[in-house]
Protein backbone atom coordinates (compact mmCIF):
# COMPACT_ATOMS: atom_id res chain seq x y z
CA UNK A 1 0.00 0.00 0.00
CA UNK A 2 1.83 3.07 -0.99
CA UNK A 3 -0.38 6.45 0.31
CA UNK A 4 1.24 9.49 0.42
CA UNK A 5 1.05 11.88 3.29
CA UNK A 6 -2.52 13.50 3.66
CA UNK A 7 -2.76 16.98 5.52
CA UNK A 8 -0.18 19.01 7.35
CA UNK A 9 2.40 16.52 9.58
CA UNK A 10 3.98 18.22 12.72
CA UNK A 11 7.01 17.79 14.42
CA UNK A 12 5.93 16.15 17.64
CA UNK A 13 7.86 14.27 20.32
CA UNK A 14 6.02 11.97 22.17
CA UNK A 15 6.61 8.70 23.67
CA UNK A 16 4.03 6.07 22.50
CA UNK A 17 3.14 1.96 22.62
CA UNK A 18 2.26 0.49 19.47
CA UNK A 19 0.91 -3.34 18.91
CA UNK A 20 -0.59 -5.53 16.46
CA UNK A 21 -4.28 -5.79 16.53
CA UNK A 22 -3.91 -9.81 15.68
CA UNK A 23 -1.61 -9.72 18.82
CA UNK A 24 -2.32 -6.65 21.35
CA UNK A 25 -0.11 -8.09 24.26
CA UNK A 26 2.57 -7.92 21.86
CA UNK A 27 3.27 -4.27 22.81
CA UNK A 28 6.40 -2.15 20.86
CA UNK A 29 7.80 0.95 23.19
CA UNK A 30 8.06 3.74 20.61
CA UNK A 31 8.73 7.74 20.01
CA UNK A 32 6.55 10.02 18.06
CA UNK A 33 8.38 12.20 15.54
CA UNK A 34 5.32 13.55 13.52
CA UNK A 35 1.80 13.81 14.34
CA UNK A 36 -0.92 14.96 11.96
CA UNK A 37 -5.09 14.18 12.13
CA UNK A 38 -4.58 12.03 9.88
CA UNK A 39 -1.63 9.97 11.20
CA UNK A 40 2.01 10.00 12.84
CA UNK A 41 5.24 9.26 11.93
CA UNK A 42 7.15 6.90 15.07
CA UNK A 43 10.67 6.06 15.35
CA UNK A 44 11.43 2.22 16.49
CA UNK A 45 14.11 0.04 15.67
CA UNK A 46 11.60 -2.84 15.19
CA UNK A 47 8.93 -1.57 13.05
CA UNK A 48 5.77 -3.55 11.65
CA UNK A 49 5.55 -4.98 8.22
CA UNK A 50 3.47 -2.62 5.78
CA UNK A 51 -0.44 -2.86 5.70
CA UNK A 52 -0.32 -4.36 9.37
CA UNK A 53 -3.46 -2.96 11.22
CA UNK A 54 -2.04 -1.59 14.52
CA UNK A 55 -3.03 -0.17 18.27
CA UNK A 56 -1.77 3.19 18.63
CA UNK A 57 -1.28 4.76 22.18
CA UNK A 58 0.55 8.21 22.46
CA UNK A 59 1.34 9.66 25.51
CA UNK A 60 1.94 13.33 26.16
CA UNK A 61 2.08 14.86 29.46
CA UNK A 62 -0.96 13.55 31.78
CA UNK A 63 -2.79 12.78 28.39
CA UNK A 64 -3.13 10.05 26.38
CA UNK A 65 -4.35 9.30 22.49
CA UNK A 66 -5.37 6.07 21.31
CA UNK A 67 -6.38 4.82 17.97
CA UNK A 68 -6.72 2.04 15.17
CA UNK A 69 -4.54 2.32 12.87
CA UNK A 70 -2.25 0.63 9.73
CA UNK A 71 1.29 0.80 8.66
CA UNK A 72 1.33 2.36 5.72
CA UNK A 73 5.51 3.10 5.06
CA UNK A 74 8.47 1.25 6.61
CA UNK A 75 11.76 2.33 7.22
CA UNK A 76 13.62 -0.95 8.24
CA UNK A 77 15.05 -0.36 11.62
CA UNK A 78 14.27 2.85 11.48
CA UNK A 79 10.23 3.54 12.22
CA UNK A 80 6.92 3.11 10.34
CA UNK A 81 4.19 5.94 9.36
CA UNK A 82 0.96 5.11 10.54
CA UNK A 83 -2.56 6.27 9.37
CA UNK A 84 -5.50 6.60 11.91
CA UNK A 85 -8.34 4.22 11.07
CA UNK A 86 -10.64 4.39 13.75
CA UNK A 87 -10.44 7.30 16.43
CA UNK A 88 -13.08 7.35 18.91
CA UNK A 89 -14.86 11.59 19.36
CA UNK A 90 -12.88 11.78 23.13
CA UNK A 91 -9.44 11.33 21.41
CA UNK A 92 -9.76 12.93 18.33
CA UNK A 93 -10.39 16.34 20.79
CA UNK A 94 -7.53 15.31 22.55
CA UNK A 95 -5.52 14.99 18.90
CA UNK A 96 -7.27 18.31 17.61
CA UNK A 97 -5.63 20.07 21.20
CA UNK A 98 -1.96 18.64 20.42
CA UNK A 99 -2.20 19.59 16.64
CA UNK A 100 -3.40 23.29 17.83
CA UNK A 101 -0.28 23.03 20.37
CA UNK A 102 2.07 22.18 17.74
CA UNK A 103 1.06 24.62 15.39
CA UNK A 104 1.37 27.51 17.87
CA UNK A 105 4.83 26.28 18.91
CA UNK A 106 5.52 26.52 15.13
CA UNK A 107 4.46 29.90 14.93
Amino acid sequence: MNQERRGLRLLFTAAAEIAPQSSPRAVVAANIVELSLQGCYVETPAPFASETPVFVKIFNSAEYFEAKATVINVKPALGMGLAFRQVNPHFRAILQKWILAALHDTI
